[in-house]
């Protein structure tokens, strides 16, 4: 029998451990899994992971860069990558959601695999899943290696993604409604892995930061992700010098960030520290659990400060989940639990019914 490891958790409460122990003794884990995905009503719902491989700060400090770059190119050149067919689910994505999406920029892609190979009934049923991924050229400047570096840091993600997925399944095992499926099987032999490497426009005369009552959700509006686990890394705030790169810089106020909402209902702030990662739950996880390990609410604040008008957040996302012939519930199966919100997020969808 494992030893459990005491469960550590940083100043703001979010559960800590590190990423040593996961590959070497996942077992011990299990209190701080528990602590971290379960129901109780100070859960927040995520985990940060430390002391990753090394090529981590490296690999999020070049995409994230990229980010800007690719968000300061001309918009008709932005646009070029945008996939109208996928639901902006490949490629570039501004103004598309109806949640609240004015101040963010996406770019989507899988960052495991270029084309899946499924049968053609499901690429057609699932265009968002199984489109083939946008690239860039390699000598297009600012965002030369764009590529490479999105699936550096997509795929060292999704490693420790499988890993964590490994060590909860002692846990999620108990929760599973069908229990001949396990967390990290559907994790790992999915093709519809997708990350999303996020850019936060700043605040502008045409999308004004309200002075005063700025609400919590300022730069991303309140929402639930539709994975099973998805990987955050740790935003990187960049100030516009207009004659110069950016420069890297802290938030725009201590207000600035990720706010989640505890299994309870209460309002929490989560800072990821940049050497880390953090994984939090996702709707097809308490579909396929029946509620009982409920996914995270979770926006993101602006936070007025100064220069804030200059500063922009740059992120990655990493949505990890079942194919989409998968059943997650008694009633639909992944594909269909994401047609349903697709339908509901994006306004061209709706403007079709």
């Amino acid at each position: 029998m494992s030893t459990h490891n005491p469960v550590s958790c940083t100043s703001e409460g979010a559960v800590k451990i590190s990423y040593n122990t996961l590959i070497s003794a996942p077992l011990s884990l299990t209190a701080s899994i528990e602590k971290a995905f379960g129901s109780a009503p100070d859960s927040l719902g995520i985990i940060v992971v430390e002391d990753l491989p090394p090529a981590f700060v490296s690999y999020r400090e070049r995409l994230l860069k990229l980010a800007y770059n690719f968000a300061h190119l001309d918009e008709s050149e932005r646009e070029r990558y945008a996939d109208v067919k996928s639901r902006y689910s490949f490629g570039w994505s501004h103004g598309k959601e109806i949640m609240n999406d004015t101040l963010k920029g996406s770019y989507y892609a899988n960052p495991v695999i270029d084309s899946p190979s499924v049968a053609p009934e499901m690429k057609q049923a699932s265009p968002e899943y199984y489109g083939e991924n946008i690239w860039p050229s390699n000598d297009v400047k600012p965002i030369e290696g764009f590529e490479q570096a999105f699936k550096d840091l997509g795929r060292l993600v999704f490693k420790v993604g499988c890993e964590l997925a490994e060590a909860c399944q002692p846990f999620a095992s108990a929760y599973m409604t069908d229990k001949s499926k396990s967390l990290s099987g559907l994790i790992g032999s999915s093709q519809t892995v997708k990350a999303r490497l996020l850019h936060y426009f700043p605040p502008s005369p045409d999308v004004p930061l309200p002075t005063e009552d700025e609400p919590v959700d300022s730069w991303c509006g309140f929402h639930l992700d539709h994975s099973l686990l998805t990987g955050l890394c740790s935003a990187m705030y960049l100030r516009n010098e207009s004659t110069s790169p950016p420069s890297v810089v802290p938030s725009p106020s201590a207000a600035s960030g990720l706010y989640i909402k505890t299994r309870g209902g209460e309002l929490t702030k989560v800072s990821i520290p940049p050497h880390c990662l953090a994984f939090q739950t996702g709707e097809a996880l308490e579909l396929a659990t029946a509620g009982k390990l409920r996914a995270t609410p979770h926006c993101v604040r602006v936070g007025a400060g100064q220069d804030a008008d200059r500063i922009s957040r740059e992120t990655f996302a990493l949505f990890m989940q079942p194919d989409t012939n998968e059943q997650i519930s008694e009633t639909e199966t992944f594909g269909q639990f994401s047609q349903r919100i697709f339908a509901e997020h994006y306004q061209e969808e709706n403007a079709q019914k």
